[in-house]
Protein backbone atom coordinates (compact mmCIF):
# COMPACT_ATOMS: atom_id res chain seq x y z
CA UNK A 1 0.00 0.00 0.00
CA UNK A 2 1.69 3.40 -1.26
CA UNK A 3 0.33 6.27 0.51
CA UNK A 4 0.93 9.36 -0.81
CA UNK A 5 0.27 13.06 0.39
CA UNK A 6 -0.92 15.56 -2.34
CA UNK A 7 0.35 19.08 -0.46
CA UNK A 8 1.07 22.65 -1.21
CA UNK A 9 1.43 24.99 1.40
CA UNK A 10 0.04 27.75 -1.57
CA UNK A 11 -3.95 27.57 -2.54
CA UNK A 12 -4.88 26.95 -6.23
CA UNK A 13 -2.15 24.84 -7.66
CA UNK A 14 -4.55 22.13 -8.73
CA UNK A 15 -3.97 19.85 -5.59
CA UNK A 16 -7.42 19.34 -5.21
CA UNK A 17 -8.18 18.54 -8.88
CA UNK A 18 -4.81 16.14 -8.97
CA UNK A 19 -6.08 14.52 -6.21
CA UNK A 20 -9.12 13.09 -7.61
CA UNK A 21 -7.89 12.86 -11.26
CA UNK A 22 -4.45 10.74 -10.41
CA UNK A 23 -6.98 8.88 -8.19
CA UNK A 24 -9.50 8.47 -10.68
CA UNK A 25 -6.70 7.65 -13.37
CA UNK A 26 -4.78 4.75 -10.70
CA UNK A 27 -8.20 3.10 -10.46
CA UNK A 28 -8.46 3.04 -14.35
CA UNK A 29 -5.16 1.24 -14.70
CA UNK A 30 -6.43 -1.36 -12.20
CA UNK A 31 -5.67 0.28 -9.17
CA UNK A 32 -7.91 -0.16 -6.16
CA UNK A 33 -7.68 3.32 -4.72
CA UNK A 34 -8.46 5.67 -1.52
CA UNK A 35 -8.85 9.34 -1.58
CA UNK A 36 -9.15 10.93 2.17
CA UNK A 37 -10.08 14.44 2.01
CA UNK A 38 -8.41 16.41 4.59
CA UNK A 39 -9.11 20.29 4.04
CA UNK A 40 -11.88 21.32 6.31
CA UNK A 41 -13.20 23.16 3.29
CA UNK A 42 -13.97 19.47 1.77
CA UNK A 43 -13.26 20.76 -1.67
CA UNK A 44 -12.55 17.18 -2.62
CA UNK A 45 -15.53 15.98 -1.60
CA UNK A 46 -18.00 18.05 -3.31
CA UNK A 47 -16.01 18.07 -6.11
CA UNK A 48 -17.29 14.20 -6.49
CA UNK A 49 -20.87 15.48 -5.68
CA UNK A 50 -21.41 15.58 -2.25
CA UNK A 51 -23.57 18.17 -1.12
CA UNK A 52 -22.97 18.03 2.87
CA UNK A 53 -19.72 15.50 4.14
CA UNK A 54 -20.20 17.42 7.17
CA UNK A 55 -23.11 15.29 7.57
CA UNK A 56 -22.42 11.97 6.73
CA UNK A 57 -19.02 9.88 8.64
CA UNK A 58 -15.73 11.51 8.21
CA UNK A 59 -12.04 11.85 8.94
CA UNK A 60 -12.31 14.23 11.58
CA UNK A 61 -14.71 11.35 13.05
CA UNK A 62 -11.95 8.85 12.50
CA UNK A 63 -9.21 11.27 13.82
CA UNK A 64 -11.23 11.66 17.01
CA UNK A 65 -11.57 7.83 18.04
CA UNK A 66 -15.53 8.13 17.19
CA UNK A 67 -16.01 5.64 14.17
CA UNK A 68 -13.49 3.10 12.72
CA UNK A 69 -11.85 4.04 9.46
CA UNK A 70 -13.49 1.62 7.76
CA UNK A 71 -17.01 2.89 8.66
CA UNK A 72 -15.97 6.26 6.90
CA UNK A 73 -15.19 5.02 3.20
CA UNK A 74 -18.07 4.99 0.30
CA UNK A 75 -17.56 4.29 -2.85
CA UNK A 76 -17.72 6.95 -5.57
CA UNK A 77 -16.29 6.72 -8.73
CA UNK A 78 -15.11 2.97 -8.26
CA UNK A 79 -12.76 4.73 -5.36
CA UNK A 80 -12.82 4.87 -2.21
CA UNK A 81 -13.64 8.45 -0.34
CA UNK A 82 -13.25 9.33 3.32
CA UNK A 83 -15.11 13.07 3.49
CA UNK A 84 -13.73 16.08 4.98
CA UNK A 85 -15.42 17.96 7.20
CA UNK A 86 -15.57 21.83 8.49
CA UNK A 87 -14.75 20.39 11.96
CA UNK A 88 -11.26 19.77 11.19
CA UNK A 89 -10.30 23.22 11.78
CA UNK A 90 -10.89 22.81 15.73
CA UNK A 91 -9.06 19.61 15.84
CA UNK A 92 -5.87 21.49 16.63
CA UNK A 93 -7.25 23.01 20.21
CA UNK A 94 -9.35 20.03 20.35
CA UNK A 95 -5.67 17.98 20.70
CA UNK A 96 -3.24 20.43 21.87
CA UNK A 97 -2.54 18.20 24.93
CA UNK A 98 -2.63 14.97 23.06
CA UNK A 99 0.99 13.48 23.01
CA UNK A 100 0.18 11.41 19.83
CA UNK A 101 -1.40 14.30 18.26
CA UNK A 102 0.91 13.94 15.33
CA UNK A 103 0.04 9.98 14.62
CA UNK A 104 -3.64 9.84 14.61
CA UNK A 105 -4.40 9.31 11.11
CA UNK A 106 -0.83 6.79 11.14
CA UNK A 107 -2.49 5.01 13.40
CA UNK A 108 -5.71 4.15 11.93
CA UNK A 109 -4.22 3.57 8.13
CA UNK A 110 -3.56 -0.21 7.82
CA UNK A 111 -2.00 -2.63 5.03
CA UNK A 112 -5.06 -4.75 5.97
CA UNK A 113 -7.61 -2.12 4.13
CA UNK A 114 -7.32 -3.52 0.92
CA UNK A 115 -5.85 0.04 -1.51
CA UNK A 116 -3.01 0.02 -3.50
CA UNK A 117 -2.65 3.69 -3.37
CA UNK A 118 -4.00 6.09 -0.36
CA UNK A 119 -4.07 9.98 -1.89
CA UNK A 120 -4.52 12.45 1.01
CA UNK A 121 -5.63 15.93 0.00
CA UNK A 122 -4.12 18.27 2.44
CA UNK A 123 -5.17 21.95 3.42
CA UNK A 124 -3.22 24.48 1.60
CA UNK A 125 -1.65 25.38 4.87
CA UNK A 126 1.00 23.88 7.61
CA UNK A 127 -1.13 22.63 10.85
CA UNK A 128 -1.91 19.57 12.87
CA UNK A 129 -3.76 18.27 9.90
CA UNK A 130 -1.16 18.37 7.12
CA UNK A 131 1.60 17.68 10.09
CA UNK A 132 -0.88 14.14 10.32
CA UNK A 133 -0.92 13.80 6.46
CA UNK A 134 2.89 13.92 6.31
CA UNK A 135 3.77 11.76 9.12
CA UNK A 136 1.61 9.14 7.59
CA UNK A 137 2.64 9.28 4.14
CA UNK A 138 6.14 7.54 2.19
CA UNK A 139 5.56 10.28 -0.43
CA UNK A 140 4.44 14.03 -1.45
CA UNK A 141 3.26 15.05 -4.37
CA UNK A 142 3.50 18.59 -4.72
CA UNK A 143 1.35 19.97 -7.80
CA UNK A 144 2.78 23.74 -9.17
CA UNK A 145 1.21 26.16 -11.22
CA UNK A 146 3.55 27.21 -14.19
CA UNK A 147 3.73 30.72 -13.05
CA UNK A 148 5.92 32.40 -11.23
CA UNK A 149 4.59 32.77 -7.49
CA UNK A 150 3.96 29.02 -7.66
CA UNK A 151 7.97 28.90 -7.30
CA UNK A 152 7.98 31.28 -4.35
CA UNK A 153 6.77 28.74 -1.69
CA UNK A 154 8.93 25.84 -2.07
CA UNK A 155 11.75 26.88 0.29
CA UNK A 156 9.41 26.22 3.13
CA UNK A 157 7.76 23.16 1.62
CA UNK A 158 10.92 21.41 1.57
CA UNK A 159 11.97 22.81 5.34
CA UNK A 160 8.45 21.36 6.19
CA UNK A 161 9.24 18.32 4.63
CA UNK A 162 13.08 18.49 6.82
CA UNK A 163 11.37 18.83 10.21
CA UNK A 164 8.99 16.13 9.99
CA UNK A 165 11.41 13.87 8.41
CA UNK A 166 13.95 14.41 11.59
CA UNK A 167 10.96 15.01 13.76
CA UNK A 168 8.10 12.39 13.22
CA UNK A 169 8.75 9.97 9.77
CA UNK A 170 12.23 9.59 8.47
CA UNK A 171 11.08 7.49 6.09
CA UNK A 172 8.89 10.23 4.12
CA UNK A 173 10.41 11.42 0.45
CA UNK A 174 9.68 14.78 -1.61
CA UNK A 175 9.34 12.49 -4.97
CA UNK A 176 7.09 14.11 -7.42
CA UNK A 177 6.34 17.50 -8.42
CA UNK A 178 3.26 18.13 -10.84
CA UNK A 179 3.69 20.74 -13.22
CA UNK A 180 -0.32 22.14 -13.85
CA UNK A 181 -2.13 24.67 -16.05
CA UNK A 182 0.45 24.34 -18.44
CA UNK A 183 0.55 26.25 -21.85
CA UNK A 184 3.74 25.72 -23.83
CA UNK A 185 3.00 28.95 -25.71
CA UNK A 186 3.17 31.43 -22.52
CA UNK A 187 7.21 31.86 -22.10
CA UNK A 188 6.53 32.72 -18.55
CA UNK A 189 5.33 28.54 -18.21
CA UNK A 190 8.61 27.42 -20.03
CA UNK A 191 10.87 29.52 -17.88
CA UNK A 192 9.48 28.23 -15.09
CA UNK A 193 9.80 24.79 -16.15
CA UNK A 194 13.32 25.40 -16.57
CA UNK A 195 13.74 26.77 -13.36
CA UNK A 196 12.22 23.66 -12.17
CA UNK A 197 14.27 21.94 -13.74
CA UNK A 198 17.30 23.43 -12.73
CA UNK A 199 16.09 22.53 -8.82
CA UNK A 200 14.42 20.05 -9.21
CA UNK A 201 15.21 17.78 -11.75
CA UNK A 202 14.99 14.00 -10.37
CA UNK A 203 11.72 15.49 -9.02
CA UNK A 204 9.49 16.27 -11.70
CA UNK A 205 7.02 14.43 -13.16
CA UNK A 206 7.61 14.78 -17.37
CA UNK A 207 4.16 14.53 -18.07
CA UNK A 208 2.69 17.74 -17.72
CA UNK A 209 -0.71 18.86 -17.04
CA UNK A 210 -2.09 21.53 -19.68
CA UNK A 211 -4.32 23.98 -19.32
CA UNK A 212 -7.87 22.13 -20.30
CA UNK A 213 -11.23 23.87 -19.54
CA UNK A 214 -12.77 20.26 -18.86
CA UNK A 215 -10.72 19.99 -15.92
CA UNK A 216 -12.49 22.96 -14.33
CA UNK A 217 -15.85 22.06 -15.28
CA UNK A 218 -15.75 18.23 -14.16
CA UNK A 219 -15.95 19.28 -10.46
CA UNK A 220 -19.13 21.15 -11.04
CA UNK A 221 -20.73 17.79 -12.49
CA UNK A 222 -19.31 15.55 -9.03
CA UNK A 223 -17.37 13.50 -11.65
CA UNK A 224 -13.26 13.00 -12.53
CA UNK A 225 -12.26 14.30 -15.42
CA UNK A 226 -12.87 10.43 -17.08
CA UNK A 227 -16.54 10.19 -16.13
CA UNK A 228 -16.54 13.78 -17.27
CA UNK A 229 -14.65 13.87 -20.56
CA UNK A 230 -12.63 10.85 -21.37
CA UNK A 231 -11.56 12.00 -24.92
CA UNK A 232 -10.65 15.08 -23.44
CA UNK A 233 -6.61 16.33 -22.82
CA UNK A 234 -6.71 16.68 -19.20
CA UNK A 235 -8.04 12.83 -19.31
CA UNK A 236 -5.11 12.09 -21.56
CA UNK A 237 -2.87 13.78 -19.02
CA UNK A 238 -3.44 12.69 -15.92
CA UNK A 239 -3.81 8.82 -17.64
CA UNK A 240 -0.24 10.02 -18.67
CA UNK A 241 0.85 11.02 -15.14
CA UNK A 242 -0.50 8.14 -13.36
CA UNK A 243 1.61 5.56 -15.89
CA UNK A 244 4.18 7.76 -14.94
CA UNK A 245 3.73 7.33 -11.16
CA UNK A 246 3.25 3.08 -11.25
CA UNK A 247 6.50 2.98 -13.61
CA UNK A 248 8.43 5.07 -10.88
CA UNK A 249 6.81 2.79 -8.01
Amino acid sequence: MKIIAITNQKGGTGKTTSTINIGAGLTRLGNRVLLIDLDPQANLSFSLGLNDPANMPNIYMVLKGELALTSAVIEINNMGLIPASPQLVNLETEMAGDQNKAILLKKVLDDRLGFDYILLDCPPSYGLITLNALTAAQEIFVPVQAEFLALQGMSKLLETVQNVQREHNPTLEFSGIIATRYDQRRVLNREVIDSLLEHFRDKLFTTFIHENIALAEAPSFGQDIFSYRPDSNGARDYLALCQEIMERR
